[in-house]
């Protein structure tokens, strides 16, 4: 399996590819035209970006059974996909830190896989969503929760400045139909799941959002998280794992 990431060099962003301890430096985007420069650099010259650069950052509600039953925002499993947006001025990559907004009551944590695409697609069939898809991430949809329920909407209580933390790495070359999503808030697991009992496949998102929306190399889609959904105050610091992907690790500030 390869791992890319994004990096801060002596204060520009580059793409690279994971070698170990070392990068390789590509000259662009790896799902656009970015290709090995040949030159590499050591893991730990650099500071770790959040891995994608998406035009849209795409979620989807209420995509596990569990985590249906603990929503009080729903009372049964969704017919289609509840879709939703984030901006792109909500992301933030690892060791960052997630800002409690002034105002809100509650903010909570949301483990998901997140897929990046890598082809630009439009209307594409499940059986060909593999094709258009670059690789795998973790993601974490922070959630004001006292806002989404007060709006009834979720764009403003899941749209604030850090709250969609992304890393640390894509992973190509996985196979995410039965992964472990994980929260961990202070070192206590707190959710738990396996993308096996997804309402929605991988498959069938790409393929029914592409059916609403072009999707561009780089486009994010997460796929919504396990039950376990808690609030998290500042100071504490939210894991969020997945099976052979890796550790996302913030800190509420």
């Amino acid at each position: 399996m390869e791992q890319y990431v994004r990096f801060e060099f002596s204060g520009e962003p580059f793409f690279g590819r994971l070698e170990g301890d070392t990068i390789a430096i590509y000259d662009d985007a790896p799902w656009l035209t970015g290709r090995p420069t040949g030159r590499t650099i050591a893991r730990e010259q650099v500071r770790i970006l959040h891995p994608v650069a998406p035009s849209k950052i795409i979620l989807v509600g209420l995509n596990y059974h569990a985590h249906v039953k603990e929503s009080q925002s729903a009372t049964e499993a969704p017919k289609n996909p509840i879709l939703f947006l984030k901006p792109t001025t909500s992301l933030i990559g690892p060791g960052d830190g997630i800002v409690y907004p002034q105002g809100v009551d509650r903010v909570d944590y949301e483990a998901e896989l997140a897929v990046v695409i890598g082809r630009r697609g439009r209307h594409i069939e499940q059986a060909q969503a593999d094709d258009y898809i670059f690789g795998y991430t973790c993601l974490n949809d922070v959630t004001a929760r006292n806002i989404q329920k007060q709006d009834g909407q979720w764009t403003r209580g899941k749209g604030f400045d850090t709250f969609c933390a992304v890393g640390p790495h894509i992973v190509r070359g996985l196979d995410v139909a039965d992964l472990s999503v994980e929260a961990y808030l202070n070192g206590k697991q707190k959710q738990f799941g396996k993308t096996s009992s997804m309402i929605f496949s991988v498959p069938f998102l790409v393929s029914f959002i592409s059916s609403v929306m072009t999707l561009l190399p780089g486009d994010v889609i997460s796929t919504g998280t396990p039950q376990g959904i808690d609030p998290m105050q500042r100071g504490d610091s939210i894991e969020i794992r997945i099976e052979k992907i890796g550790s996302l690790v913030n800190t509420i500030v």
